[in-house]
């Protein structure tokens, strides 16, 4: 059996090693390392996978959450509402800006941020919503969107987890994640599902206004050089990471295919069991591209489990230990337990595997089988 891994890299590359490294090998060749042709094709070829008017590629998805805000003219002391239960970058971008983050709480089912409380926590200084698609799977955009139109709210989706994943709605259609509110944002961080070789973002917009305010922030804030129209940042996708996204955006679909039938095989393996909550297979829809494979671990010990796995060689992960209210950066007296009851139960119960394209039947076996051990 190969070496397990939370995500497998090489093996990965070693499948398009000739396709990637003749795509780096052109950006060396011609020296156009910055905003070169690498990174404009590209955009083009995201743009049309994405059915979006507009990518505009950046250095992380960080930078792309931060920019996206920056374009939409939000002011310091704006109240932006977001999960409690994600990545801290999410949050980080909001207290940067002086903006006001505003925490809620999560859905127990599927994780994502919950409706019902961004409709509890809409003050008159609301300006905008951030939902998060998180572990790969698309937040219920349908109603999200319903609130912001009936508030008067801007929508910034951070799809850095869900590249690929759709959203359906009532009356039967489909959008990509990250496309559907007013601007979304993602990153091509290497575990994601579709990831570079380091650092690496984008932002998507269909509003024409607002991306060329974006494409000038993401540089210096120049349209013409050294004409600084607005307040920017130096934020640029350079071209050998736009390379290797050439040579992988291709495959994207298929790598979700890999992960979804991972998933399938590990949750078939759990169904039933009653210390294991296994996230939701949909077997008639794509919203979740797994980005993380999370079970749920209930009347039994998670911290445990998780050493035990990894005696045996198998990588896990805790996302995410703590929640963002109760990170000393983000502590606010506004916060009450009370108001962060499925948070507060996720953070003890949340167990990742290893969830990658290369994962084969005989490591979902073993890993499967060792989990299913630790309870007998």
């Amino acid at each position: 059996m190969r070496k397990l891994q939370m995500v497998d890299l090489k093996s990965q590359y070693d499948k398009i090693k000739s396709t990637v490294d003749a795509s780096i090998q052109e950006v060396l060749d011609t020296t156009t390392y910055i905003n070169g042709p690498k990174v404009h094709e590209f955009q083009k070829s995201l743009e049309e996978y994405l059915g979006v008017k507009h990518v505009i590629p950046c250095a992380n998805g960080t930078d792309a959450l931060q920019i996206a805000m920056m374009g939409l003219g939000l002011q310091p002391g704006d109240e932006v509402i977001t999960a409690d239960f994600t990545f801290a970058a999410t949050v980080e971008v909001i207290a940067l800006l002086q903006l006001t983050p505003v925490l809620v709480d999560v859905d127990m089912v599927n994780m994502n941020i919950s409706i019902e409380a961004i409709k509890k926590a809409i003050t008159p200084k609301t300006k905008a919503i951030v939902p998060v698609h998180l572990f790969g799977r698309a937040a219920n955009m349908e109603a999200i969107m319903q609130i912001a139109n009936e508030h008067n709210l801007f929508v910034i989706e951070d799809n850095a987890q869900a590249i690929g994943a759709n959203c359906r709605f009532s009356d039967g259609t489909k959008k990509k994640a990250g496309t559907i509110g007013h601007v979304g944002a993602t990153s091509f961080f290497p575990s994601k599902n579709l990831g570079c070789y380091g650092d690496g973002g984008a932002i998507f917009t269909n509003d024409d206004e607002l991306a060329h305010t974006i494409r000038g922030i993401v540089n210096h804030g120049m349209y013409v050089r050294y004409h600084h129209d607005v307040v920017g940042v130096n934020s640029r996708l350079d071209s050998i990471q736009a390379a290797v996204l050439n040579a992988k955006l291709p495959l994207l679909d298929n790598y979700n295919v890999a992960r979804q039938n991972a998933a399938r095989s590990y949750s078939k393996a759990f169904e039933g069991h009653k210390n294991i909550i296994a996230p939701t297979i949909c077997d008639v829809c794509d919203c979740h591209v797994f980005h993380q494979y999370t079970l749920r671990i209930i009347d039994a010990d998670r911290n445990a489990l998780m050493d035990h796995l990894q005696s045996k060689g198998i990588p896990c992960a805790i996302y995410y230990p703590i929640p963002l209210h109760a990170q000393k950066a983000y502590a606010d007296v506004r916060y009450k337990e009370e108001d962060f009851p499925v948070t507060n139960q996720l953070v003890k119960e949340v167990i990742s595997l290893p969830m990658h394209t290369e994962l084969d039947a005989e490591q979902i076996k073993y890993i499967t089988d060792s989990v299913l051990e630790f309870f007998n």
